[in-house]
């Protein structure tokens, strides 16, 4: 299963780039075309023009505001699925020692090396995420048929059941961090109608600066940069593997080496 969108492909820095030539661009093809009716038409500027160019630039930062709250709210969400499944891991583990022998072991050998695999998700290479996923799963197939067999051949206890609440909230945790750092993206639609309304309001910035036959490049480049930068962060925020942001997946290293430890 493919996890990856079109805009992941291009690093955050050339995204930026493009994304700064593609508002000056607009705003330079809109000073074209303003400067063009100004000089043809000898007029003075529309003041609709002005209150068009405020509106514009209005609904587009609400839209930023808008998706820049839905990639934050994202990625405060994972964030929160590491701490609360690194909790979940290590309480399962916990349990697993009031089990009768030989599955005490066993399930806790099985969790040492469940907390390895979704250790390995520090890395950046989504290729090894993917990896880390289907073992993921595998080890779950193990770890239940071992409950089923611990159930078939041994007294069903209240700590049994406490041990299976407790691994099926891991499982239950796994499948939320894979929706929420996957699968529940913001859509490509929603960056694309985003890029497009900003473009017009950057020809629409151009268009009003040659309808008054003046412009101000300083003040326009700092507009373009602030808007580009901003576009940036919030992609790069929404990304399963952020390039500026990142989900520190340290909770989990050290639930592996406080196991590591345990004997």
């Amino acid at each position: 299963m493919s996890y990856v969108q079109f805009l992941d492909n291009i690093p955050v820095w050339v995204l930026f780039i493009i994304t700064t030539l593609m508002f000056s661009i607009a705003a330079e093809l809109g000073f074209r075309v303003g400067k063009f009716i100004h000089e043809r038409q000898k007029r003075e500027q529309n003041p609709m023009v002005g209150t068009i160019l405020g509106a514009s630039l209005g609904l587009l930062a609400f839209f930023l505001a808008f998706t820049f709250n839905m990639a934050g709210s994202r990625y405060d969400t994972r964030k929160q699925l590491v701490l609360d499944e690194a909790n979940a891991i290590e309480t399962t583990y916990l349990r697993a020692k009031l089990l009768p022998k030989p599955y005490r072991t066993e399930f806790q050998d099985l969790l040492r090396e469940y907390v390895d695999v979704r250790a390995q998700v520090q890395t950046g290479k989504m290729e090894i995420v993917k990896q880390a996923i289907v073992k993921s799963e595998e080890l779950h197939n193990q770890l239940w048929s071992k409950v089923v067999t611990l159930t078939e051949n041994s007294n069903y206890s209240g700590i049994t059941t406490l041990f299976i609440r407790s691994l099926n909230e891991v499982f239950d945790l796994h499948t939320k961090r894979v929706n929420a750092g996957l699968r529940n993206r913001i859509p490509v639609s929603i960056f694309a109608t985003l890029y497009f309304v900003a473009f017009l309001a950057m020809s629409m910035m151009g268009y009003q600066a040659g309808l008054s036959g003046r412009r101000s490049p300083i003040a326009g480049l700092v507009l373009i940069l602030t808007f580009a930068i901003v576009l940036a962060l919030i992609i790069d925020l929404e990304r399963p593997r952020q390039e500026i942001f990142s989900v520190s997946q340290q909770t989990m290293v050290d639930l592996k080496n406080k196991l590591s430890r345990t004997p």
